[in-house]
């Protein structure tokens, strides 16, 4: 008789969140699919604020001379746009994709550490709320002689010096108030919880692979994720050391990039695109990672070049640290410099090119089906080579000093950002929707979905390649009708609205599909990797036996063989294995225990907002609350049971009988 293990029955505070419901099992849980899950929630509520603040910039630029927006308002606007997509929405739903995952398809129960993966989640909240707490609480200022009248909207009163918080300009000289403070202690709070995951991630890697799960049978998406990890761990506390510099300049009267007391302004441009630019495969590779899940499943075919596939990923990951000066060809770098950097972005193009021609060499003679999360991975191949092609230019030294601060580079960085990596992103979504939640999205909305996104992108962003080479400047928050900019800028306004219809739709049939969706089959897409091995949605401790792996994509040859001509042949036992896979997954045969939940990384995350707080308004009693916050956390952490007692299901219903008749023979206080 198989033994189904749940978790026992506690009078105290440490039950186990996954066999209850309500917010208090969320709080405390350390389960890395609910994690992903609320890292998913989050991200998606800050892309829609992010999106929010550019349908205002779009309302601002819809016309020439138009005053919707005063400056300062632009300035917050588009500062709060970059710096929320960047660091609140692309990175955490990237993130919620490896929480789930990762320990999903490498066959783990859960991830190495998964209170500091709780920790990690935390933190990215208290970050993105501090962040955001400038709208209450923060004040911007100007020089004397600047743009800002005495008393500002409180839309004026964020970050106003851009999400590349280029200095002096928004030191304390340039950028008086409190505004750009929180930016910068915001991003020292949110860099700590993305550093918590790389690390948490990278040990779970190297450490809890299934038997059999070499380094070269993992999947694509797991090796993307290790690479992002070892971006995330090197290129992190370089923008934190600037960041640091920042705050003491702003807060202490330190002057690291004051010229007037020896500082350098340039050296802010060297440690932030030194951080910058491997920011972007940061956010690239987790879709390069998801595209090479989706395409062979939907080919029918196996990845083609997966070595090369794999190599070049972490290949793009290391050249990408060495071409952060091309951001910098209009600064005082010297001629031999702009030299090498130009080669180096020329160099780089190389492995992304390699992965291009690999997913085509994929799709080519597959039997594609064009489900909706193969129609985001093909509009992510085609948009991101567009993305790709404009950034290649940037090599051209002369070229890049025409192109920069113009619309041109906003149209590339949007088609590699949201053509590439957004477009990857709800590839993922629709494709694991099922592991998820047990049922399918609804096709017909997903298609809508994506047709509505592909037109209303490219109306967004191709136009403005165009008013970039005509000269119409970045950052500005009016430009005049003399300039005859104002058709095309009207076009992309009306393309950000199809956008966020586009949207509304991917919600609408997110809602509905989780609650009325059909019910998801074992297995619904014929998959390859080892996630699709346990029911949907996904139990607790993952497998109910830890599986085997013995080639590369090891599941599908479980289910297929090869005739005499090498094409695939589905086995007589494929749906008998798929049948006994789904029994099993809900009867473990096995004691397995889990890490009990806790509330100390939640306590323990929110006492650095008050640190933040702290030194801004210098204030001991904030500071002293966030200590005792931390001990709070730190202490509680390391004084509480790490397991959970699990008892079989037999037992289990003893005991509940036990407590019923207790409570009936129990008086009552009436």
């Amino acid at each position: 008789m198989t033994k189904i293990i749940q978790p026992k029955k506690q009078k105290n505070i440490f039950s186990r969140p996954s066999s209850e419901e309500g917010i208090w099992s969320w709080i405390t849980t350390v389960d890395h699919k609910r994690i992903g899950i609320m890292y998913g929630y989050a991200a998606f509520f800050f892309l829609l604020v992010g999106g929010l603040e550019a349908l205002l910039l779009r309302i601002q630029l819809s016309q020439p001379d138009n005053n919707f927006l005063s400056a300062a308002e632009y300035n917050a606007m588009f500062t709060m746009h970059g710096t929320t997509m960047i660091f609140l929405a692309i990175m955490p739903i990237s993130a919620a994709f490896f929480n789930y995952l990762l320990p999903l398809q490498i066959g783990a129960r859960d991830v190495a550490f998964p209170r500091l993966n709780a920790l990690s989640f935390w933190i990215f909240i208290a970050g993105g709320l501090f962040l955001y707490s400038t709208f209450l609480f923060g004040t911007a200022g100007a020089p004397e002689g600047g743009y800002l009248d005495e008393e500002v909207s409180r839309l004026a009163s964020a970050p106003n010096g851009g999400w590349f918080g280029y200095q002096p300009n928004a030191g304390l000289k340039y950028s008086p108030g409190t505004a750009m403070d929180y930016w910068a202690i915001g991003l020292q709070i949110l860099g700590i919880a993305s550093l918590v995951s790389a690390f948490n991630f990278i040990t779970t890697i190297l450490n809890m692979r299934t038997k059999g799960m070499r380094l070269m049978r993992m999947p694509v998406f797991t090796w993307m994720t290790f690479a992002v990890s070892f971006l995330l761990a090197f290129s992190l506390p370089i923008i934190a050391i600037a960041l640091f510099f920042v705050t003491f300049d702003r807060q202490f009267g330190t002057t690291f990039f004051l010229t007037e007391g020896g500082g350098d302004p340039v050296l802010w441009q060297h440690l932030f695109w030194l951080f910058g630019h491997p920011e972007v495969y940061i956010l690239i590779l987790p879709a390069f990672g998801i595209v090479s899940e989706v395409l062979p499943t939907f080919s029918r075919k196996p990845l083609f070049g997966y070595p090369a596939i794999v190599f070049a990923g972490f290949g793009i990951a290391f050249i990408g640290f060495g071409v952060w000066a091309h951001h910098m060809f209009a600064s005082a770098i010297s001629p031999v410099a702009q030299a090498g950097f130009g080669l180096s972005t020329m160099i780089i193009a190389v492995p992304t090119g390699v992965k291009i021609f690999n997913w085509l060499g994929t799709i080519w003679g597959g039997k594609l089906t064009l489900n909706t999360p193969m129609l985001f991975a093909l509009g992510f191949i085609g948009m991101f080579v567009i993305g790709g092609l404009s950034g290649v230019t940037h090599s051209v030294v002369p070229a890049d000093t025409q192109q920069t601060d113009t619309y041109y580079i906003v149209a590339h960085f949007h088609y590699v950002l949201f053509g590439g990596a957004l477009f990857g992103i709800f590839s993922g979504l629709y494709y694991w929707f099922p592991k998820v939640w047990g049922r399918m999205y609804n096709e017909a909305l997903g298609k809508i979905h994506f047709w509505l996104m592909i037109i209303g992108f490219n109306l967004t962003f191709g136009p403005m390649h165009w008013l970039g080479l005509q000269g119409q400047v970045r950052r500005t928050w009016v430009y005049a009708e003399e300039t005859n900019l104002g058709f095309w800028n009207l076009i992309v306004t009306i393309g950000a609205f199809i956008l966020a219809v586009a949207i509304l739709v991917f919600m609408a049939n997110w809602m509905y599909s989780r609650r009325k969706g059909e019910k998801a089959p074992f297995d619904p897409w014929d998959a390859r990797t080892l996630e699709w091995i346990t029911p949907s949605p996904t139990p607790v401790w993952n497998f109910s036996k830890a599986p085997e792996v013995k080639s590369l994509d090891d599941f599908w040859y479980q289910k297929y063989g090869e005739d005499e001509d090498g094409r695939a042949v589905r086995k007589d036992t494929a749906d008998d294995l798929l049948i006994q896979l789904e029994e099993e997954g809900f009867n473990p045969d096995e004691e397995i225990h889990l890490p009990s939940p806790s509330y100390f990384p939640l306590i323990l995350a929110f006492g650095l907002p008050f640190l933040g707080y702290a030194v801004i308004y210098k204030s001991i009693p904030l500071a002293l609350i966030g200590v005792i916050l931390l001990l709070i956390g730190g202490f509680g952490w390391g004084t509480e049971p790490l397991e959970e007692e699990f008892e079989s299901a037999e037992e289990d219903l003893v005991n509940t009988e036990e407590d019923s008749v207790n409570e009936e023979e129990s008086p009552t206080n009436e």
